[in-house]
């Protein structure tokens, strides 16, 4: 099966069915990479909604935790060295560092498609698989 990696804009249009994205991101059937920052990110992105939410954005980290169809690549200091190295060799980009950590990712396991809609990704020659639409 296809592998993509899976970036916060997923897990939060995954998330909230009020968003642009909720219904095409729905349909994704493929085996997904992401990390530990990605899901941080995702659970910061909730950290100023309503007591539901918050409950919600936890629960769902715990299902993607066990989905065997998910693989959570977990932070190290390396992951953070080797995306502080991208985010300084980019420095005209406005690359986040849980991208670079993500990007490095994607480099490391072959991963050529995201599940984003981020111009950053395709900026380094990455597929971000919701761009177009």
């Amino acid at each position: 099966m296809t592998r993509v990696f899976g970036d916060t804009f997923y897990w939060i249009a995954l998330t909230l069915p009020t968003d642009a994205a909720h219904g095409l991101v729905q349909e994704i059937d493929c085996d997904i990479v992401t990390t530990d920052e990605v899901l941080t990110e995702y659970l910061t992105f909730f950290s100023r909604a309503s007591q539901f939410m918050r409950e919600q954005a936890a629960s769902n980290v715990t299902s993607i935790l066990n989905d065997p169809t998910v693989r959570v690549v977990p932070q190290s200091h390396e992951s953070f060295l080797g995306g502080l190295a991208l985010f300084q060799n980019r420095a005209d980009k406005g690359y986040s560092q849980t991208d670079c950590v993500s990007m490095q990712v994607m480099l490391r396991e072959g991963i050529t498609a995201v599940l984003t809609n981020d111009k950053h990704f395709e900026q380094e020659g990455f597929k971000a698989l919701f761009r177009d639409r």
